[in-house]
C-alpha cells in the first residue's frame, strides 16, 4: 500500500477509537475522507466537525458517489462489522483494496521507530503517558491512541520530522501482529476476548508472537511476573511494576489529595519527587512503565518530571467530573473484573471513610458468561451497586446470559439492577457520596446528564468544583 496512490479511504466502523484516529490521519494528509457507523457518538460528531462525511445506517446508497470508484479509494474496515454488512459487502464484490484497521497502522508504522504499548489493561493510559513525555522533548513523536488525550485533545498526534511513532498494540483479534516495534511495553495479559482466543495460555502464545517481532537491536518492557518469552535478538529486555524487585520500580509513594508523588528508582538511577498529575494508585504504576520507556530513549530526567506532572490523562480514564467535599463523581472505561478492581481499589485508597456507589454496564454477553463470578467479586467492592443491561456491541444475545444473572451473584445488601432508560429516574431520589460509572459499552452517554443532576442538586457551581 503507497500512500501517494490513494486519492480517498473510507471507514466501515469509522466512529471507533482506533478506527477515528487513522480517519483523522488521513484527513490531515488531505486525502477525501468518509465512513459508517452504527450510531452517532460524541467521537464521530467530532469527525464530522473536521469535515468528514459520516452517515449512520447501512445503505449503499449513503456512500459518496466519488467514493464507490475501485482503484484509488482505500476501504478500511473494524473486524466487529457483521459479515451481512451492505456496504461491506459492496466493496467486497467490486474489487476495492480492503484493509483491516490493524493492517493500515501496521503499513502506516513499519519504516518508522514504533513504540508499542500492548497488553489486557493500562495500554491507554500508557501510551498516552509516552506520547506526552516525547511532544514535550526534540525526539517528538507521532501517535495513534486507545483514547481522548486530555493533553492533546484528540486521539491522533503527528510529527512529520520524527522517525518515532507511539501506538496501542491491542490484542483483540490478533491485532497486535501487524506491528514490528522498536520498543514494545506489555503491561498485563489476562484471560479476555474469548470469542477471539480458545483460552489464556492461547492468549500468552499471541502476546509471545508479539514480543517476537520486535526489531533487531530493539527493547522489551515488561511487567514483571508476566509469562513473557525474551526473544534472543533483541538488544535488552527490563521488567517494571508498582513496587521492588523489577528493574524499574516506584519507591517512597505518597498521597496528597487524589494525586500521587514518588520516586523511580531505574537500572540508570533513581528519578525523584515524581508528581502524576492523573490520579489513582493503577497510573503509578502506568507511570513506571512510560519512565521506562524514557530512560531506554535517554530522556532527560527533569523532562520526564515536568511531562508526568502535566499530564492531564485520558478522557474515560479515572476522569474526574465532580471533585467536591459534597459529592464526588468519576467516570472510567474499566470492563474486565481487573479493571474494574483496580479502580475501585484506587478509588477506595483515596476516598476511604466515604460511601463509594459504582453504576455498572456490562460489555458483551460473552465476557459477561466468562468472567461472571470475577464481575461479581470485583463489583462485590463496592458499597452500593447499581447494574445496567449488557451492551451487546458486536454481539448477538446468548441465550441464559444476562445482567440479572450477574446481579444475583454479587454479594452486596445494597444493589439495584435497572434498564437504561429507568436510570436517570432511579437516580433523582438517591443520596451520594462518591458516584462511579464504569462499562465500554455506551454509558458515557450519561455523564453529561448525571453530571448536571449532581451539580443542581448539591448547588454546585464552577467556582466550588
Amino acid at each position: 500500500m503507497k500512500l501517494e496512490n490513494i486519492n480517498r479511504v473510507y471507514f466501515i466502523g469509522i466512529g471507533g477509537i482506533g478506527m477515528s484516529a487513522l480517519a483523522r490521519f488521513f484527513n490531515m494528509l488531505g486525502k477525501a475522507v468518509a465512513g459508517y457507523d452504527k450510531t452517532p457518538s460524541r467521537l464521530s460528531q467530532s469527525l464530522e466537525e473536521e469535515g468528514i462525511s459520516v452517515h449512520y445506517e447501512d445503505q449503499v446508497d449513503l456512500i459518496p458517489a466519488e467514493f464507490k470508484e475501485p482503484g484509488s479509494t482505500l476501504i478500511v474496515y473494524t473486524p466487529a462489522i457483521p459479515s451481512d454488512h451492505q456496504e461491506w459487502n459492496f466493496f467486497r464484490k467490486n474489487n476495492f483494496v480492503i484493509y483491516k484497521r490493524a493492517q493500515v497502522l501496521g503499513f502506516l508504522t513499519q519504516e518508522k521507530k514504533t513504540i508499542a504499548v500492548a497488553g489486557t489493561h493500562g495500554k491507554t493510559t500508557i501510551s498516552t503517558m509516552i506520547a506526552y513525555i516525547l511532544k514535550n522533548t526534540t525526539i517528538r513523536c507521532s501517535a495513534f491512541l486507545g483514547g481522548i488525550s486530555k493533553n492533546f485533545n484528540s486521539n491522533l498526534m503527528l510529527s512529520k520530522s520524527s522517525e518515532f511513532v507511539v501506538t496501542e498494540a491491542d490484542e483483540f483479534d490478533r491485532s497486535f501482529l501487524n506491528l514490528f516495534p522498536y520498543i514494545a511495553v506489555i503491561t498485563a495479559i489476562d484471560a479476555d476476548h474469548l470469542d477471539i482466543y480458545k483460552n489464556k495460555k492461547d492468549i500468552e502464545g499471541s502476546f509471545n508472537l508479539f514480543a517476537g517481532q520486535i526489531k533487531k537491536k530493539g527493547y522489551l518492557i515488561y511487567k514483571s511476573g508476566l509469562p513473557v518469552e525474551v526473544p534472543e535478538h533483541i538488544n535488552e529486555a527490563y521488567t517494571y511494576s508498582l513496587r521492588g524487585k523489577s528493574d524499574f520500580y516506584a519507591e517512597n509513594i505518597r498521597i496528597d489529595g487524589v494525586n500521587h508523588h514518588f520516586n523511580v528508582v531505574t537500572p540508570f538511577g533513581t528519578i525523584n519527587d515524581l508528581s502524576l498529575g492523573s490520579p489513582g494508585i493503577t497510573n503509578v504504576e502506568n507511570a513506571v512503565a512510560a519512565v521506562a520507556v524514557a530512560s531506554i530513549l535517554k530522556i532527560h530526567p527533569e523532562t520526564i518530571k515536568y511531562s508526568l506532572n502535566n499530564f492531564r490523562g485520558v478522557v474515560r480514564r479515572f476522569d474526574f467530573h465532580l471533585k467536591t467535599e459534597k459529592v464526588v463523581y468519576v467516570d472510567d472505561y474499566a470492563h474486565h473484573p481487573k479493571e474494574i478492581e483496580a479502580f475501585v481499589n484506587s478509588i477506595k485508597e483515596i476516598y476511604q471513610t466515604r460511601k463509594i456507589t459504582g453504576i455498572f454496564q456490562p460489555h458483551l454477553f460473552s465476557r459477561t458468561r466468562d468472567f461472571i463470578d470475577e464481575f461479581a467479586e470485583s463489583l462485590g467492592l463496592l458499597d452500593e451497586i447499581i447494574l445496567l443491561d449488557i451492551y451487546p456491541a458486536r454481539e448477538n444475545p446468548i441465550p441464559g446470559v444476562t445482567s440479572e444473572l450477574l446481579f444475583d451473584k454479587i454479594k452486596l445488601k445494597s444493589k439495584t439492577y435497572c434498564e437504561k432508560k429507568d436510570l436517570m429516574n432511579i437516580l433523582s431520589d438517591r443520596k451520594f457520596d462518591v458516584l462511579l460509572t464504569m462499562g465500554a459499552g455506551d454509558i458515557d452517554k450519561f455523564i453529561e446528564p448525571i453530571t448536571t443532576m449532581l451539580k443542581k442538586r448539591f448547588k454546585i457551581t464552577e467556582e466550588t468544583t
